[in-house]
């Protein structure tokens, strides 16, 4: 997708051959800065920090890591050295061990003096794939909101003619490029379909205002920055005609894990007949756990949601703390949708219902 009109990846191989590229997304929307990570430790930090963020990029980020560390250390002691680094970074999203098994499959049977090109080859095809991916993801999706479209009559109001609400960031900034729920959107958008999209802040990284509305923009794709919990009212309204989000793990039964919240807007589409979809790369399901409250989830640093960072008069990027110093804070990272209120799964092989017998139609 694109930034100030030039096409861009989130993740790339340097001209040297040797470092990664990558997008910070922390300075976003206010700045666009290029940083480029030189080793294990890099990585780790971009994961952690969440320069780079949503479920596929962790998992590109992890593959180029483990491609890095091998320029240090290829040995099997290097690569489980990395996997063990690699891991205490972000728990909950499934795409990092998936990403980490596929590179030590590729790397463990080799001898040492193959693994550093294998390891480099093997993240970029993990990222060529994610990007067919989500293309595919996309053009499935889109025929769900045009489907709706033309219940509705091709409408072309004001505020456009389809209206959906999204929740976090699951852009082409969280994965390689298109993005697994805003995908159907920009392909049903260069389709002609009349989009709008309602962008939840998500608090407390602000990821729907700061990237998702950003990224929008960038796409020409009109759109309009709401608070968290304005979603309800929307639905009541009759404002909103399908929900998509994305997740960072789905188990086989169809429950999902995403951004703390997801479940609050599921439960409200839920409750006004809204059409709710989650849109992912099968390598974001877990087949292996059974029971959601098994999900590892994430509890960050509380100043996250403590402070905000904006520009002040001056344009200068400022943090302020908005809250009283003595209060106690919880920063719980995600939440789980049970699959009972997810009216069906977005995938790159079709759409299939939220259920073990639905994803195993599609992958098994």
């Amino acid at each position: 997708m694109k930034v100030f009109g030039k096409a861009y990846r989130t993740i790339w191989l340097a001209e040297n051959g040797k470092d990664i590229g990558i997008i910070d997304q922390t300075k976003l929307p206010h700045e666009f800065s290029v940083k480029y990570l030189h080793n294990l430790d890099d990585a780790c930090h971009a994961i952690a920090s969440m320069l780079v963020r949503g479920a596929p990029l962790i998992g590109a980020t992890t593959a180029y890591g483990m491609a890095l560390a091998m320029r240090a250390d290829c040995t099997e002691t290097g690569i489980f050295s990395a996997e063990k680094a690699l891991l205490k970074t972000r728990p909950t999203a499934v795409n990092l061990m998936w990403a980490l098994e596929k590179m030590k499959e590729t790397l463990l049977p080799l001898c040492e003096g193959d693994r550093v090109e294998a390891a480099y080859l093997k993240a970029a095809q993990i990222c060529d794939q994610d990007v067919e991916i989500c293309s595919n993801i996309g053009k499935y999706g889109a025929e769900i909101i045009e489907s709706i479209w033309l219940k509705k009559g091709k409408p072309r109001s004001k505020v456009g003619g389809i209206n959906i609400l999204t929740h976090c960031n699951a852009g082409w900034l969280a994965t390689i490029d298109w993005g697994t729920a805003t995908s159907p959107i920009y392909h049903a958008h260069k389709k002609g379909i009349k989009v709008h999209v309602w962008v939840d802040e998500t608090r407390p990284r602000n990821q729907g205002a700061n990237l998702t509305s950003y990224e929008l923009n960038e796409e020409g794709v009109s759109n309009t920055i709401i608070a968290d919990n304005t979603g309800g009212i929307l639905m009541q309204r009759g404002q909103v005609d399908m929900c998509i989000t994305g997740t960072d793990r789905t188990l086989s039964n169809g429950d999902v894990a995403n951004k703390v919240g997801t479940y609050l807007k599921a439960l409200a589409a839920y409750d006004n007949k809204v059409p709710f979809y989650v849109a992912l790369p099968s390598s974001t399901i877990d087949w292996n756990i059974k029971n959601s409250k098994d999900i590892p989830i994430e509890e960050r640093n509380s100043e996250e949601l403590s402070y905000v960072e904006g520009l002040d008069n001056n344009e200068k990027l400022t943090k302020v703390l908005i809250y009283p110093k003595k209060s106690k804070v919880m920063n719980l990272a995600f939440d789980i949708t049970p699959s009972k209120y997810v009216t069906g799964l977005i995938t790159e092989k079709g759409v299939c219902n939220a259920s073990k017998e639905g994803l195993e139609s599609l992958f098994k």
